[in-house]
């Protein structure tokens, strides 16, 4: 038993105007407390490319990634609560990678990921809710879905080349593979969020 199809499908356009324009401030005070590796210096952040809004447990996460002068990659969420009196409470989280698609033309998906929440199952077993955002590398992919132990967990369509999903990871010893598929129901690319799938391996992003 595990949770299925938990987050709510994307609400929203992707972010435009105004509102992209909050966003990016958000996102770039988030940027600017990540401590890079020692040697390295995040440089300045380019163009963000927002990703599809998925909801969970009342909150709704919106996905970016943007690449930075010195070759690196920023990537995180923003969470936002829209309350009583229409404010938008948001919160951001980021991190940067050294890892880029353009220097791993192995990818057939970029991926990113974060843990945002719990589950707890049977037996005490956990589950981490993870929001995974990204694109594949063919842009003939119409479908996105995250399966755990080859169980659909969730599924979205993509928007722009891009997608987001919210399920449930490293659940009694399975872990999440992110899969792509055509109109035609066709795979075409097929990503594990784990290096070697070795759970014991950093995630991959």
């Amino acid at each position: 038993m595990v949770p299925r199809f938990a987050a709510e499908p994307p609400h929203e356009h992707l972010p435009s105007g105004r509102w992209a324009l909050k966003l990016q401030q958000v996102f770039i005070e988030a940027c600017a407390a990540i401590e890079p590796d020692e040697g390295e210096e995040l440089g300045q952040i380019g163009e963000i490319a927002w990703f599809p809004d998925r909801s969970w447990h009342g909150r709704s996460y919106i996905p970016a990634v943007a690449t930075t002068s010195n070759g690196l990659e920023v990537f995180g969420y923003i969470a936002h609560i829209q309350n009583a009196d229409g404010d938008e409470d948001l919160t951001a989280v980021a991190d940067v990678t050294s890892q880029t698609a353009d220097d791993n033309p192995d990818w057939t998906i970029d991926l990113c990921e974060e843990v945002v929440g719990s589950w707890r199952g049977e037996t005490d077993s956990v589950a981490a809710m993870t929001l995974v955002w990204g694109r594949p590398t063919r842009s003939e992919a119409k479908i996105a879905v995250a399966e755990l132990a080859d169980l659909c967990v969730d599924q979205c369509e993509l928007v722009d080349d891009r997608f987001t999903l919210l399920a449930p990871d490293d659940y009694r010893g399975d872990t999440l593979e992110i899969a792509c598929f055509d109109g035609g129901g066709r795979e075409l690319a097929r990503e594990s969020l784990y290096e070697d799938d070795d759970v014991d391996e950093a995630p991959a992003s």
